[in-house]
């Protein structure tokens, strides 16, 4: 599979799982967050072992400022089967949405 792997719309103080890494593959992406808002906003993003972050070392980013109506990009990320991609929007206000795109190749 290839071009975009998972989205999300993120919702004030839940964790969502973007994209996970199926079985027996590898996958290398870019993470795209775009704050939809004319406030700016904060962004939590990880890549986790399980569904969900489980540990302070997961993090890419941590509380991260995002201006209003604008985007920050992560790219050439290689994750091995069973990653998770996953977002997190401390605040209520900002509107963010999370793309995952990239390539997936058998291990």
């Amino acid at each position: 599979m290839s071009g975009r792997l998972g989205t999300a719309s993120l919702s004030q103080g839940a964790v969502a799982n973007v994209y996970t890494v199926p079985a027996g593959k590898l996958a290398s992406v870019n993470i795209n967050v775009c704050n939809r808002d004319s406030s700016p906003g904060k962004i939590r993003l990880a890549i986790s072992d399980t569904a969900g972050v489980q540990g302070n070392d997961e993090y890419l980013e941590y509380d991260y400022s995002i201006p209003a109506s604008s985007a920050i990009e992560r790219t050439g990320l290689v994750l091995d089967a069973g990653k998770v991609v996953t977002a997190y929007c401390p605040y209520a206000s900002p509107q963010l949405s999370v793309v995952v795109t990239g390539i997936e190749e058998d291990m």
